[in-house]
């Protein structure tokens, strides 16, 4: 078979978290790449990454550069989604990056399916009611609607 791009939005929220957890699991396969997608939203990063990387997102970073070059892009990655991660690439085979991308998330995750490009996209879901997702949006259904590829939507479970 061959190999597959899938992407997982993180925002290092529980519920994206969730998703990690669920991809990595239940999706991913021995010679798949898992490719977290992270959306610096504040882009308050003036050290040039945001600047060289805005229109195009971060390159891959390889998981064992990741936590050492994370702050060059503006992330603040925690334990516990590292240990996902690691878990991931070492016991199932499973090659793992971080692509850092500028700007809205919504339409940034949208873009990442092609530019990457990515077979599937995880992303959270955060349980928004539909009056809240009415009037702030949300991410998870913009890019249900928009990107090119298949999307699952992973409910944390309480």
């Amino acid at each position: 078979m061959a190999r597959r791009n899938i992407g997982v939005a993180v925002d290092f929220s529980s519920c994206s978290k969730a998703a990690l957890r669920w991809a990595s699991t239940n999706l991913a396969r021995n010679g798949d790449r898992l490719i977290l997608i992270h959306v610096n939203s504040s882009c308050q990063n003036e050290r040039g990454a945001v600047h060289l990387w805005e229109q195009s997102g971060s390159p891959l970073i390889p998981l064992a550069e990741f936590s050492d070059v994370a702050r060059t892009y503006g992330v603040s990655p925690d334990k516990e989604t590292i240990e996902i991660l690691t878990q991931a690439a070492n016991h199932r085979g499973i090659e793992v990056f971080a692509k850092v991308f500028y700007g809205d998330p919504a339409k940034k995750l949208y873009e990442a399916a092609d530019m990457v490009p990515l077979s599937c996209m995880v992303v959270g879901s955060r349980g928004l009611s539909t009056l809240k997702r009415a009037l702030m949006g949300s991410v998870s259904t913009y890019v249900v609607n928009h990107a090119a590829c298949p999307v699952t939507v992973v409910k944390e479970m309480v």
